[in-house]
């Protein structure tokens, strides 16, 4: 896989009132998404956002899948509240598709996950996507579309272990990395990119944020096209 197959998955958790800029480019670079993560309020919130409303069709409209945000607290939060956000993800903002958060990893929990996933499915979710932060049980892969293995800091993502060999048996469309942190500069970004391809990943996030809050920048690859 070359470094231009690599799309992009992007996180942003900003309200478009406060980075209307952002969001604006983010549907001109439309062309070069896997998808875009909407998260409201830490999910979808207590009642519909207009402004949400409103840059999640201008990305539907771009052909942009529009994935709605859900915490799973690794399995610990019960399958009906999980499932009572997909639905207002849907019915409020139009996603097409669920970025589950906080997903666990082991073989234990698949059958809790392949509940949800059968939810997320039911409740129209096209691309349903798995944020482990880690590389999970392989059993995951039947389950969504995406699993995110690996989310976390430049520092560590630099250092990080080579992917486990069952991860060869999919293609790196299947597998993202999101990487926050990164050094401001080329070298970083470039080697972040060139990282995500040699380990299998065809869908990445490289982003300078930090912090509490690393994933209120864009990723290093449309800032530098802005």
């Amino acid at each position: 896989m070359e470094k231009k197959d690599l799309m992009l998955l992007v996180p942003l958790y900003e309200h478009p009132a406060d980075r209307p800029e952002a969001w604006e480019l983010l549907i001109r670079s439309a062309g070069r998404l896997h998808s875009v993560v909407l998260n409201p309020a830490s999910g979808p919130g207590d009642a519909p956002d207009e402004r949400f409303a409103a840059v999640a069709g201008r990305l539907r409209d771009a052909g942009v899948s529009v994935l709605g945000y859900v915490d799973t607290d690794y399995g610990r939060r019960p399958h009906a509240a999980v499932v009572q956000d997909l639905l207002r993800h849907r019915d409020w903002y139009g996603t097409d598709g669920t970025f589950l958060d906080q997903a666990a990893a082991t073989a234990e929990l698949l059958p809790h996950y392949g509940r949800l996933a059968v939810a997320a499915r039911a409740a129209g979710a096209g691309t349903l996507v798995l944020n482990h932060g880690m590389h999970p049980h392989p059993g995951y892969a039947a389950l969504a579309d995406l699993l995110v293995t690996f989310e976390g800091p430049w520092d560590a993502y630099r250092d990080a272990a080579a992917a486990p060999p069952w991860t060869a048996e999919h293609p790196a469309r299947r597998f993202c990395h999101l990487v926050y942190a990164v050094p401001r500069g080329a070298p970083a970004a470039e080697l972040a990119e060139r990282l995500a391809t040699e380990r299998g990943a065809g869908v990445h996030c490289a982003v300078p944020g930090s912090g509490a809050h690393p994933w209120g920048t864009l990723p290093y690859a449309l800032e530098a096209t802005g």
